[in-house]
């Protein structure tokens, strides 16, 4: 009984995880349709989207009295951490992806962001001085087959789009290897680490906005599009994707993750007439598969 038990609830986490990636990816979609129709600037549509996602985090800690006894525990050295975090994962990172996805098409914003998983990869092993295993040269190889063939497709790329996407790439890593460290301590909650950071991020992400773009006019339709991603595809899908992972093993995760990159393509070439051509196509699946074997290896 129990065995069949395991094995519905692997078949559910399965399912769980990978509508989550769904839900990320329509996220892009989402984005596009805002920054493209309506009058708002990507600075300040992320930090509002972010800061709304942050307060209902905030709002789960808050009726917890455990939490909020640990966060007033916390002392300055551990704000400082969860500060930086803040600034580097929520604030730096996804700014710039909102910057880069409102600047060139959205699959090729995906595609260079794609990369995190192998930067991340290469940087572990490097400060750990472990040798690059066999898949993950294999898979180190597969992504600049597939970034050629990609850049060789139908999908364009702009000067600033590309600079906001590098940027993003090289904060989400940081964001990765800082959140690693913080978590890695088992002293604070994952809820309230994801609270006190995204809470900072979020408020510095909403605050430079509203300083650079001005105060938006928001109609009914954006608002309703803000809710929804923060509500759902960030509050809610964390959650989902959290309580997916304790039956799922690093590599399921890692490969469900990686089905991101082929989504947002195809999603984005459905409601945004953003086609990458055959090439571009064959491109996305290969730079998958390279991702997945180098997280792979490391599971």
């Amino acid at each position: 009984m129990s065995h069949t038990r395991s094995r519905r609830d692997h078949t559910v986490a399965l399912w769980t995880a990978f509508a989550v990636t769904v839900l990320w990816s329509s996220s892009w979609v989402l984005i596009r349709f805002v920054l493209d129709d309506e009058d708002l600037e990507p600075l300040t549509f992320a930090g509002l989207r972010y800061g709304l996602a942050a307060a209902v985090v905030a709002g789960a800690v808050a009726v917890r009295s455990d939490r909020r006894a640990e966060v007033s525990s916390l002392g300055r050295r551990s704000i400082g951490r969860l500060a930086i975090l803040g600034v580097v994962f929520y604030a730096v990172t996804q700014g710039a992806q909102f910057v880069a996805i409102d600047s060139q098409p959205a699959a090729t914003t995906s595609f260079v962001l794609s990369l995190t998983p192998l930067v991340v990869a290469l940087a572990s092993a490097r400060s750990l001085g472990e040798t690059p295993g066999p898949s993950q040269i294999v898979g180190g190889v597969l992504v600049v087959a597939g970034a050629l063939l990609f850049f060789a497709g139908d999908l364009g790329a702009t000067t600033v789009g590309m600079i906001a996407a590098l940027v993003g790439l090289a904060a989400n890593v940081t964001g990765g290897l800082l959140g690693r460290q913080v978590n890695r301590r088992h002293t604070t909650s994952p809820l309230v680490v994801t609270a006190v950071s995204m809470s900072i991020g979020a408020g510095l992400l909403l605050a430079t906005g509203l300083l650079i773009e001005g105060v938006p006019d928001l109609t009914a339709r954006t608002v309703v599009i803000i809710a929804w991603l923060a509500v759902v595809n960030t509050a809610l899908a964390f959650t989902m994707w959290n309580a997916a992972l304790r039956h799922l093993s690093a590599v399921e995760s890692a490969g469900i993750n990686n089905t991101m990159l082929i989504q947002i393509a195809v999603l984005a070439w459905v409601f945004l007439g953003e086609f990458p051509g055959p090439v571009g196509l064959v491109g996305i699946v290969v730079v998958s598969a390279g991702v997945f074997l180098t997280q792979a290896q490391r599971s």
